[in-house]
């Protein structure tokens, strides 16, 4: 009871030291990162999973070929979930004379769960979100479909036994698929009509689908509950193909809150450390007198731990506070991205930063304080008479465990961590010798300047170690800025090349040979740049190596889906632009030998395919053998026509073949879609407007969250810098006054404070733009995939911001020992 009453009332009059409130401000960012980014990555995972799930139009599909019996609504009800049914089939749809076949889709009134159907009054027209469905009785019909059968909107379709009006153009349902098996155009309609159309009978061909949405833990629980009661009829889908795009931005996005969560904590772990070697420094006097008295160790360190406990606790509540409003202020930024119908975020992140932000004042504060437990009681008399330094080992090893088990609970990246601390542990050893070799140097420069750079440099030779320890410490700092500062523009700029603004936005697909040269002269004569036709065959994979695909094993689940389904070829002269030969080589542009095929990166890992596999596909009865002659790297972001499996010029020859192609149309020349449908019923144009929206919305949010973000990692950095410069404050201060004291005006000591701190600046801008640099590579390219430019700018700003940032945190932090009067300052000394 006696430490706890001591340490709660010297603990007021300790909170007024500038060590203390960089110490509990570098506990508060630790703490406050943690919270913001613990809730960035959770709200924003959810986000693009409940927009991944768009694809089913729900969280959960049931699918059939035999009508959904009613028990499995009643089970879903039960677990608070909302449902809708819908019904797929293909059927001919009539308009006068003329007809086309439509895949006509029957949905319920609660369709879509998820995600929104977009409908035009016109033709190609403007796009709005529209809520419900068709009521009983009309439809709404895809544009194409339309096109087809010359109809228009307000005009009547004949659908089976039915005939319904056509109230709006279908451009968009959550859905559709976008795939080149899907070439006949959509129609909706309502449920209700089916029984009267008489379209479905026993034995007709229908998709018969129970969708399922609502709370996440709800929709597991159900999926896990029913998987042992379904029948072989009956299958669940929880996800299907959705937006590479959108999750590559999500992906990109996580991985850089990650790293800033990262990188936070270290500078924060940094910042503790060196305000806790102060912290302990400075009451080694207080120590001395207490044992001189009686005090004994056990009570010594008592009081250091409770005051510490009592920092953690103080920086926890401010943290949180920081945190917590970072999540309203995000949630604002975020409030398109994030559905305002997905679960809180709930205490965790706050209760994980807590206990992080705790165990990096145990691992970097307590080794200091375990310190002062040795002081000798003659310090009362002699002020040089020092404990024996804490075990390195034992500093060391608490660091590193403590920091290891953090970044690795807090990020799960074992690839992320190994690159950050590995390189961020040669820098500092980087640091430390060049910070060494400087003040060995140093005065050998003292000759031939002005007073102030005298004092300044005499001040960074004389301090040795403690100057060292400076430039480790600024260095670090400032490269990690820097680090951030690459990496998160080199990001931004990567979505931008993403969100190109002349990226197609329009596919064709099922354009037949004879048709290209009409289609080409319809774009022409509308002045469109004509586009590139790329052949596409349809074919099944059935040997590798001899070995038949259904018998063979794989890498993955998805190489024996790869390799059984039916497969979209195509061939080709010369490499695509987003393409990128990663093994192998591409065959020359006159190549007439044996069959080759090159196949894309994933595509190769999961069906175990390497260079000089041999490949037997059927086409059309005929089988055709190939060989694997190379592996690439597609860019699928390009919105291009890409394939798995490109053949060589002159391998699919005589095989039955149709073409599609993409392009960019804007809006004023989208009547030229109508006039390309009605001259060639069979073409199918998909419109990529709505996932390209969804895209950019995804990125822009993602980006806005990376910037917020970043406003952690600049505090917790400047941080370490203050940290950095209150570890010498002492000293400063006694030198100060003694200057002072002797005659030398102020002016003159805060110059030569503040050359002492460019020279450290310089130092340490220069070693943290060479890190910075090459830790950029490393990390854009093994953890973003982006490519990397050195760029020869980042020099002069690391030096730049290293005098600036240095000496502007200097001032600060300086500045009251400076001006402190140097009679007080000699009587307490």
């Amino acid at each position: 009871m006696k430490a706890i009453s001591f340490a709660l009332r010297s603990f007021g009059r300790e909170l007024r030291s500038g060590e203390v409130l960089v110490l509990l401000a570098a506990v508060a960012l630790a703490v406050g990162a943690l919270t913001a980014v613990g809730f960035l990555t959770d709200r924003i995972g959810k986000a693009v999973a409940r927009q991944a799930n768009e694809v089913l139009a729900a969280d959960l599909r049931l699918r059939s070929q035999e009508p959904i019996p009613e028990i499995w609504n009643a089970k879903a009800a039960a677990y608070k979930l909302r449902t809708a049914e819908t019904n797929t089939f293909p059927s001919v749809v009539f308009s006068g004379d003329l007809s086309a076949l439509a895949t006509i889709k029957a949905v319920s009134e609660t369709y879509p769960l998820r995600g929104n159907v977009r409908v035009a009054d016109t033709l190609f027209g403007e796009q709005r979100v529209v809520s419900g469905i068709p009521p009983r009785g009309e439809i709404w019909a895809d544009g194409a479909l339309l096109a087809r059968v010359d109809a228009d909107v307000g005009d009547r379709l004949t659908v089976g036994e039915l005939n319904l009006l056509v109230t709006a153009v279908l451009t968009y349902r959550p859905d559709q698929s976008i795939g080149f098996a899907s070439l006949a155009p959509s129609l909706l309609m309502n449920i209700g009509d089916i029984p009267d159309s008489g379209l479905i009978n026993v034995g007709s061909r229908v998709g018969y689908a129970l969708l399922v949405a609502g709370d996440d833990k709800d929709v597991d629980a159900f999926n896990e509950a029913i998987q042992d009661d379904l029948p072989e009829s009956l299958r669940a889908t929880n996800r299907e193909e959705s937006s590479d795009r959108a999750n590559n931005a999500a992906d990109r996005a996580q991985r850089f809150l990650s790293l800033t969560a990262v990188i936070s904590l270290l500078l924060s772990a940094v910042a503790i450390a060196m305000s806790a070697r102060r912290f302990a420094h400075r009451r080694m006097d207080t120590v001395a007198l207490m044992k001189s008295l009686g005090a004994t160790q056990r009570f010594v360190i008592a009081v250091a731990v409770l005051q510490l406990l009592l920092l953690g606790l103080g920086g926890v509540v401010v943290g949180s506070v920081i945190g917590y409003a970072a999540e309203e202020v995000l949630s604002w930024l975020l409030s398109d991205l994030i559905a305002s119908d997905l679960p809180g975020v709930g205490p965790m992140p706050v209760v994980l930063a807590c206990g992080s932000a705790l165990v990096l004042l145990v691992g970097f504060a307590l080794p200091s304080l375990i310190q002062l437990r040795n002081t000798p009681p003659l310090r009362v008399l002699r002020h040089d008479a020092m404990p024996p330094a804490p075990s390195r080992v034992l500093v060391a090893g608490l660091s590193l465990a403590a920091v290891a088990a953090l970044l690795y609970r807090a990020v799960g990246d074992a690839k992320m961590l190994v690159i950050l601390l590995g390189g961020i542990v040669i820098i500092a050893a980087a640091l430390y010798v060049v910070g060494r070799g400087l003040v060995a140097t140093m005065g050998r420069f003292r000759s031939g300047v002005g007073v102030a750079w005298r004092y300044g440099l005499a001040n960074v030779a004389r301090r040795g170690r403690d100057s060292a320890v400076q430039v480790v410490a600024f260095g670090l700092g400032l490269t990690v800025l820097l680090l951030l500062t690459i990496v998160r523009t080199d990001l931004l700029e990567g979505w931008r090349q993403t969100l190109d603004e002349n990226a197609p936005n329009h596919f064709m697909i099922n354009i037949q040979p004879h048709e290209i040269d009409s289609v080409a002269e319809i774009y022409r004569v509308a002045g469109i740049d004509v586009p590139e036709f790329v052949p596409l065959v349809r074919a099944r994979m059935s040997t590798i190596n001899g070995e038949s695909v259904k018998e063979r094993e794989y890498p993955t689940p998805d190489g024996q889906w790869m390799a059984n389904r039916e497969a979209n070829l195509s061939f080709a002269s010369t490499l695509s632009s987003s393409n990128e030969i990663v093994a192998g080589q591409w065959w020359p542009a006159n190549y007439e030998g044996p069959p080759l095929v090159s196949v894309e990166e994933e595509a190769a890992t999961d069906t175990g395919l390497v260079i000089g596999d041999r490949m037997t596909f059927v086409i059309a009865g005929q089988e055709l053998e190939v060989t694997v002659a190379s592996i690439r790297k597609v860019n699928w972001d390009s919105f291009q026509p890409n394939f798995f499996m490109v053949f060589s010029p002159g391998a699919l020859d005589g095989m039955p073949t149709t073409y599609i192609s993409s392009l960019r149309i804007e809006r004023e020349q989208q009547p030229v879609l109508v006039q390309l449908v009605r001259a060639h019923p069979s073409i199918s144009v998909i419109d990529l407007d709505s996932i390209l929206q969804q895209v950019r919305g995804i990125i822009e949010k993602a980006s806005l969250a990376v910037q917020a973000v970043f406003v952690f990692t600049l505090a917790a950095g400047i941080a370490v810098l203050f940290a950095a410069v209150q570890s010498t404050i002492d000293e400063r201060r006694f030198e100060s006054a003694m200057l002072r004291a002797l005659g030398a005006r102020k002016r003159t000591v805060f110059a030569g404070v503040m050359a002492e701190f460019a020279a450290l600046g310089v130092a340490a801008g220069v070693l943290a733009a060479a890190g910075a640099s090459i830790l950029a590579a490393i990390v854009a390219v093994q953890l973003f995939e982006l490519p990397y430019e050195f760029n020869p700018l980042l020099w002069a700003v690391g030096v730049a911001a290293g005098v600036t940032i240095v000496c502007a945190s200097g001032f600060v932090a300086a500045r009251g020992a400076i001006n402190a009067p140097p009679v007080e300052v000699l009587r307490a000394a």
